[in-house]
């Protein structure tokens, strides 16, 4: 089983009364929906060539495009933090019969979400493990991978920046006891 802040979501899923908002998810769905504003804005960014014949945008294109132009890069970031960013915070408000309501979401910090949150928990792994991840998940290759991690903020960052983190080099019981032990603190 891949370790990652998806397993951890996973296993709080399971174990306690909580709501797991995905940020990649929602994201996702409102590119997909051809109505909604989301999906115009991100047509107008990237042109029609991004869009398949099908209407549904070529997200392997998209990304091709991001990781090679940064200013494309950073207008999509704020597209998404405009529009995801207020899903999410629908999402939460929806959440309040749930003991825990946990945010699963990359750009966390940059999209200004920990405003919202009471504790921020990063979830950090090794390059490697990092990398081929990436590779499996997106079908590239590692040079890709490399380029793409390159261009995110490192772990130093969100280490300074979380209240908890967990190394999840070991192995989802490890992940697990982890975040027992952080419950615990709170």
């Amino acid at each position: 089983m891949e370790l990652g802040k998806t397993t951890l979501c996973e296993i709080i899923k399971e174990k306690y009364n909580s709501k797991i908002i995905d940020a990649d998810k929602i994201a996702k769905k409102l590119s997909n929906d051809t109505s909604s504003k989301y999906y115009e804005k991100m047509a107008e960014l990237f042109g029609k060539e991004s869009i398949l014949e099908n209407g549904s945008l070529d997200r392997k294109k998209i990304a091709q495009i991001i990781y090679k132009d940064e200013d494309k890069r950073l207008a999509l970031n704020n597209l998404t933090f405009k529009f995801v960013v207020d899903e999410i915070k629908e999402e939460v408000k929806k959440s309040n019969d749930k003991d825990y309501v946990v945010i699963d979401a990359p750009l966390l910090f940059e999209a200004n979400l920990e405003k919202i949150c009471d504790k921020v928990i990063a979830v950090i792994a090794i390059d490697e493990n990092k990398i081929d991840r990436i590779c499996k998940r997106d079908n590239i290759e590692k040079e890709v991978a490399l380029k793409r991690l390159s261009i995110q903020n490192n772990d130093e960052y969100y280490i300074r920046k979380a209240d908890f983190v967990i190394y999840n080099d070991k192995d989802v019981e490890n992940l697990e006891k982890s975040f027992e032990k952080i419950l615990e603190e709170i």
